[in-house]
């Protein structure tokens, strides 16, 4: 009989046993420089269950292996000398099962599939029948006699091996995914079809390759080390990106790879299965989504930060506060100097260049000038751009342009983008990415026109408004008084900040005002008004308003009587006509629309040199403060009234004796209120800061609005600020005269005797013929007592009161009268007269300007020539 085959008989025993192929191994032995070792587990032999007996000359059983004992479930001790065919065939098949194994007995190979029939179970084997594929060799007993080893695999196993490789096969052959098979040494032992479409070569070539084979080094490391964490912890690995090169092409490839650890039939780690997808379009969708979401949002949050305010400068950081770091690393913007002084843009310069101011700059790096300027970037510096240079061209054009990088520079791509508002470019913006940025595509070149273009619009709108609002600051200012005011009795300061100077921001003017009006008999009128609202309109109903308080000053009015008529007028300013039709708005029933008119608040005080003594009206306006020497500051309790151009309501006076030193202060809500300081919180704090009153009145002024820096907010501020400073009452003569003929020379004694005192003997001749004409006058049209007073300041004013209501009216004498030129004659000879009604009666006055020594006084005789 043949020899068994050693590997046959190995298959037999798995803990490495071979009793019948001992002898045959024994028999042959192996080469000098073969290595024997047993099969690892997980060998083919553990998956197909082999099983195998022998058959001696007499057709029975003689060695039974302990696979064929799990087989067939009959014990050794049971199968030894059994006869096969009565024990494993069924019945009816048994005749023709004899004549096979006569056959072999014969000396016959054979190979077929044998229907068997399972007797007990053994080790959890089951009854029943089965299906075996059966090999029969034949061999030869010790006695020479021919027997026969049949080896025996269960078909079933051998049908559920082929449909596992057969499905194996086509997931590993077929699937649209690159597949690998990693060895435990991190080399491909098996590669697909799509993988190898992909690297190039033949599935076969793949083998014994590395990942340092098919991907940069970088890349490869950190492949490899997950690689190894699989194969040692058994976690899988999904959806891990990897990004290589194909053989022969410069394109950057992405694929999506997962991992998991292969395992043999025993459990046994055997390698790693590698499966990946290209993943680079998608990649790039993913991108450009990305790109286009990125771009939305940059849009949003332009429109929600672009333009919040009227600055030009501050429109254009804001445009570099959206765009970078999110869309680039740095940014100018440069402007028109046109544009700059609020003129229409020039459109470059003759030879086809450009000069423009860089008004703005933002960075995410450091040291790196834009691409093309080569030099670092400078505010407020003048560009020069050549006519052949992008960006020169980029203006002419008003389309974008690519800016070359310089060589060794930080900056690897730049957008030169017009900033065209109204199809006029008013400037250019600079977009500009270092290295290793992505560069500049088609989709950032149209989001940069269009976030240009909204900033563009925006920085117009500030142009015009910027140019609005300093004609109405020119417009405001211009009706404000000149210089330092100067007031009889009155050391006069002032100050007054537009909104935009006082918090550093562009605002619309507003309607603030202030004013000093020098009244007859050295009396002065103070007045602060705030029209409410802001903008052009607002600082033109300012101007009127200020234009008749100061008309109504002149009429001598009661301050109560000025603000009545102011109130009535305010009412006609809101309407067609503005002020020409106040007289029509008096008709008018109370319950008029009130967004018709014009509010304003006002204060109006009247101050008497003399007494030291000041009369209030209020209009809804903020309390006067006074702070007499050595108390401290307080708010005079002044009824508010209501604001003019409401009407309906009398105001009232309030008469306050001012000490010698005294400081008084007027003001508008500017100074002390804003959106984050309550008014009470303002009106303490301003009532606190003037603790000095003794200091020069510039610095009560300058420590005022130092104080209150942070309470004011964007309104305007005026603030007036008067020291007292009373007429001396050597520079009064005040005399009563009785209702008699000879109190005209009286009159004419006392003011030659106190003009004579005060050294003003140039004034003696012109006074005495002037006061005997307003003595006579009173004499003859007044009644009651007469009152002569002369005052000395920077001029001589003489009054004279009578108790009458009768004005005395100017008019021009024929040549044939007699009378009739006394107040021709005070006209010709003062500088000013004029007559105004009081509590008790009437003031006619006139004023003299004080000799100089140059000009001198006017001749009476003279004077009095002209009239005939």
């Amino acid at each position: 009989m043949g020899e068994i085959p050693a590997k046959a008989t190995e298959s037999e025993d798995p803990s490495g046993g071979a009793r019948a192929g001992a002898a045959g191994a024994s028999a042959q032995p192996p080469p000098p420089d073969a290595l024997w070792q047993s099969s690892p587990p997980g060998s083919i032999y553990d998956h197909i269950k082999v099983a195998s007996f022998s058959i001696g000359p007499d057709g029975l059983v003689d060695q039974w292996s302990l696979r064929a004992e799990s087989v067939f479930g009959i014990p050794a001790e049971r199968a030894l000398g059994m006869d096969p065919i009565e024990v494993l065939v069924p019945a009816d098949l048994r005749e023709r099962g004899q004549r096979k194994m006569a056959e072999i007995l014969d000396g016959r190979e054979w190979t077929g599939v044998v229907p068997f029939r399972l007797t007990d179970p053994v080790d959890g084997g089951r009854g029943g029948t089965g299906l075996a594929e059966v090999y029969v060799m034949p061999t030869r007993a010790e006695s020479g006699e021919k027997a026969a080893v049949c080896i025996v695999v269960d078909v079933r196993v051998l049908r559920r091996i082929e449909t596992d490789l057969a499905a194996s096969q086509a997931i590993f052959g077929q699937s649209p995914f690159g597949f690998l098979l990693i060895d435990a040494d991190l080399r491909v032992r098996r590669a697909n079809q799509r993988f190898a479409s992909v690297f190039g070569g033949a599935p076969d070539e793949h083998r014994g390759r590395g990942v340092h084979d098919y991907l940069p080094r970088g890349e490869a490391e950190r492949v490899s080390a997950t690689l190894r964490r699989v194969l040692e912890t058994g976690e899988s690995i999904t959806d891990m990106h990897v990004t290589g090169f194909v053989p022969d092409s410069e394109e950057r490839r992405h694929w999506s790879v997962n991992l998991y650890r292969v395992h043999s039939g025993t459990g046994r780690p055997i390698g790693v299965a590698w499966l990946g997808t290209d993943i680079t379009s998608r990649r790039a969708a993913a991108r450009e989504a990305a790109a286009a979401r990125r771009n939305l949002a940059l849009l949003n949050e332009a429109g929600a930060r672009i333009g919040n305010s009227l600055d030009l400068e501050t429109t254009a950081r804001e445009l570099l506060d959206v765009v970078v770091p999110g869309f680039c690393d740095l940014a100018t913007v440069d402007l028109y100097q046109g544009l700059l002084a609020g003129d229409q843009t020039p459109q470059g310069l003759a030879d086809g260049s450009a000069e423009l101011r860089r008004v703005a700059f933002a960075s995410a790096v450091s040291g790196a000038p834009l691409a093309g300027t080569g030099t670092p970037v400078t505010v407020g510096a003048v560009h020069h751009y050549p006519f052949n240079s992008p960006c020169a061209d980029a203006l002419r054009t008003a389309r974008p342009r690519i800016v070359p990088a310089e060589d060794g520079g930080l900056v690897q791509s730049t957008l030169a983008v017009p900033m065209v508002a109204h199809d006029t470019v008013v400037g250019l913006a600079q977009f500009s990415r270092t290295k290793g940025s992505e560069p500049f595509g088609d989709r950032d070149r149209a989001l940069a026109v269009e976030l240009a273009a909204r900033a563009a619009v925006c920085i117009d709108n500030a142009r015009l408004y910027r140019r609005e609002h300093e004609r109405a600051l020119i417009l405001q200012r211009s009706l404000l008084p000149p210089g330092d005011p100067v007031a009889s009795g009155l050391d006069i300061a002032c100050r007054y900040l537009p909104g935009n100077a006082s918090t550093g921001r562009p605002s619309e003017v507003g309607g603030d005002w202030f004013d000093v009006i020098e009244l007859p008999g050295h009396r002065t009128a103070l007045v602060v008004g705030d029209v409410m609202g802001r903008g052009l309109r607002a600082a033109v109903a300012m101007g009127e308003l200020r234009t008749a308080v100061r008309t109504l000053a002149q009429l001598d009015l009661e301050p109560a009587e000025v603000l009545s008529h102011l109130d009535e007028i305010a009412r006609g300013l809101g309407t067609p006509g503005g002020i020409q039709q106040a007289t029509r708005a008096a008709r008018r029933p109370r319950e008029a629309d009130l967004s018709e008119v014009y509010l304003a608040t006002c204060v109006y005080a009247v101050y008497d040199s003399v007494t030291r003594r000041c009369t209030f009206a209020n209009a809804g306006h903020l309390p006067p403060v006074l702070v007499e020497p050595g108390e401290p500051a307080l708010m005079l309790d002044v009824p508010p009234g209501l604001p003019l151009g409401v009407g309906g309501e009398p105001f009232e006076e309030v008469e306050v004796e001012l000490p010698e030193g005294a400081l008084l202060a007027l003001y508008t809500d500017g100074l002390v209120e804003s959106r984050d300081h309550p008014l009470d919180e303002g009106l303490q704090a301003f009532v606190g800061a003037l603790t000095d009153p003794a200091r020069p009145l510039e610095d009560v002024c300058d420590q005022v609005l130092n104080t209150l820096d942070s309470h004011h907010g964007e309104d305007d501020i005026a603030l007036l600020m008067a020291r007292v400073q009373g007429l001396p009452a050597e520079s009064v003569g005040d005399w009563t005269l009785p209702r008699e003929p000879r109190s005209v020379g009286r009159a004419r004694e006392y003011a030659r005797g106190q003009l004579l005192g005060w050294d003003l003997e140039p004034l003696v001749d012109t006074t005495e013929l002037l006061v005997s004409e307003l003595v006579t006058n009173a004499l003859r049209y007044g009644e009651g007592e007469i009152r002569l007073r002369l005052l000395l300041d920077r001029t001589l004013v003489c009054e004279v009161w009578d108790s009458g209501l009768v004005q005395p009216r100017r008019r021009r004498a024929r040549d044939t009268d007699e009378g009739g030129r006394g107040l021709q004659l005070v006209g010709l000879l003062s500088a000013a007269w004029g007559s105004r009604r009081t509590h008790r009666g009437k003031t006619v006055w006139f004023e003299l300007p004080l000799p100089d020594g140059e000009n001198g006084v006017a001749d009476p005789a003279e004077a009095l020539l002209s009239l005939f």
